[in-house]
């Protein structure tokens, strides 16, 4: 086994960061969670972590990455077109650097002399103007298992000194597919969350072998919650009833329109109109949005954003139908997307373990954006060029 120089006490600090997809914040208070549970007593947790709006995965990672809020980094959904790039610009669950407007931490930190490594991060596989993580997995394999992700951490901290990374990022499965499936409160999330769980057992473990606590922090986050949803909508359907002739990109708890013709003003009051007449959505032009939802962009939102409201989501009409007859049979299903601050099952998770991390500390709810300048400060250095958030005080 090679030791990590946890023993020298001008040891430069190392920061794990783990996301882990659709955790939300109270499946921390479940049992059988052994590693979970050991973070938490003898570490730091946060009440919640409040995702960016939309709570939804690439959204949240990048702004988990860059602490900057969605109207700055640009990634406005997991799919959605940019005629400012050309007409059929798309990005749909994207892995280009290109389309992120903010500076991501491992570009940061290789800007200012930090070695970074990334396993799979949304942004991650591409360099950002330049400049990307020294070491990184790509392309993204959802099949990729937990034991392989911890088998490559810690072989990436046997590195010889000259070579290991000093800040290390990997996406985690987390429970985000059994949410969606069978709904935030089945026994398959627990099952899920069990299973990750024993790798975090396996990668504390291989942490205390190691002696590396006096110099590694490892953090767990999540980049939104779940909750369980129940009437789909079609915004298709409705459009084209209405004589309206768009693109719609329907995102579970939102749906963009983008108008055939995008000066026609009529077509988007009819949009306006059609969107807004069922229960639980209301329908904004793109540029008059509430302002606290911190979302914009000059292009890639369309004309309409028509926002729903939980058990309300977007749906195709295949899909749609698909999961009312799942229902029908008794069946549950979950979804995410909505207002954090209206909707707290939206919140994910936040704890810390490790260097620079107080015993039993327990923290307000914390933001997404506040997690890279936490980072950036325990490894000394500055945060994200467009960071907004502020970095938490992981001691008592």
């Amino acid at each position: 086994m090679v030791s990590l120089a946890a023993s020298n006490a001008l040891a430069e600090p190392t920061v794990i960061v783990l996301s882990w997809d659709g955790v939300r914040y109270d499946y921390l208070d479940r049992s059988g969670l052994p590693a979970l549970e050991r973070m938490q007593r003898h570490g730091a947790r946060a009440e919640r972590l409040i995702p960016p709006f939309p709570s939804s995965t690439f959204p949240g990672h990048v702004t988990l990455a860059t602490g900057a809020p969605v109207d700055r980094h640009g990634i406005v959904s997991n799919k959605f077109f940019d005629p400012a790039l050309g007409p059929d610009a798309v990005f749909d669950y994207g892995a280009d650097a290109r389309w992120i407007d903010a500076e991501p931490l491992w570009a940061a930190a290789e800007r200012q002399g930090v070695r970074s490594a990334v396993f799979f991060w949304v942004g991650s596989e591409t360099d950002w103007r330049g400049r990307g993580a020294t070491l990184r997995m790509a392309p993204f394999d959802s099949g990729v298992p937990e034991r392989k992700k911890v088998d490559q951490i810690l072989a990436w901290l046997d590195l010889p000194e000259a070579e290991r990374p000093r800040l290390i990022m990997a996406y985690w499965r987390g429970a985000d597919h059994a949410g969606h499936r069978h709904g935030p409160d089945s026994k398959d999330v627990h099952q899920a969350l069990r299973s990750q769980d024993a790798q975090l057992g396996r990668l504390l473990a291989g942490l205390d072998s190691r002696a590396a606590w006096s110099d590694t922090t490892l953090l767990i986050v999540s980049d939104h919650g779940m909750i369980a949803v129940s009437q789909p909508l079609d915004a298709r359907r409705l459009l084209r009833e209405a004589g309206v002739a768009a693109r719609v990109v329907h995102a579970t708890a939102l749906a963009l329109v983008y108008l055939r013709d995008p000066s026609d003003s009529a077509a988007r009051r009819r949009a306006i109109e059609a969107l807004s007449a069922p229960e639980g959505v209301s329908a904004y032009p793109s540029d008059q949005l509430p302002a606290p939802l911190r979302y914009a962009h000059s292009s890639r939102l369309g004309q309409v954003v028509a926002i729903a409201t939980p058990p309300r989501m977007f749906r195709s009409g295949a899909r749609g139908v698909a999961e009312r007859a799942l229902r029908a049979l008794g069946g549950s299903t979950g979804g995410h997307g909505y207002d954090p601050i209206a909707v707290r099952e939206m919140s994910g998770i936040f704890v810390a373990l490790g260097r620079g991390v107080g015993t039993g500390v327990r923290l307000p709810p914390a933001r997404a954006i506040d997690l890279a300048p936490t980072v950036a400060s325990l490894l000394g250095i500055e945060p994200p060029e467009h960071s907004e958030g502020s970095a938490l005080d992981l001691t008592p």
